[in-house]
């Protein structure tokens, strides 16, 4: 099993995180939830982008994705 990598443990790890994350989003604000595919799908573009941001500024992941749930409800209310 691999470690790192697209499919490895740490980023699946942190696409739970974000999930989790989001899952608590939408409770605190009482939206309703998205099916669990486009929940999923949602969790995997914010550790996408989070790695991206990490890239460009040797930043902490699992900070970016914090910020990017926040922002994101913050936008929709």
């Amino acid at each position: 099993m691999a470690i790192f990598g697209i499919n490895g443990f740490i980023r699946k790890q942190e696409v739970a995180f974000a999930r989790k994350l989001l899952l608590w989003k939408y409770d605190q604000s009482g939206t309703a939830l998205p099916d669990e595919k486009a929940l999923s799908a949602h969790a995997q573009k914010v550790v996408d982008d989070a790695h991206i941001i990490a890239k460009k500024g040797s930043s902490n992941v699992l900070e970016i994705v914090k910020d990017a749930v926040k922002d994101m409800k913050n936008i929709k209310k």
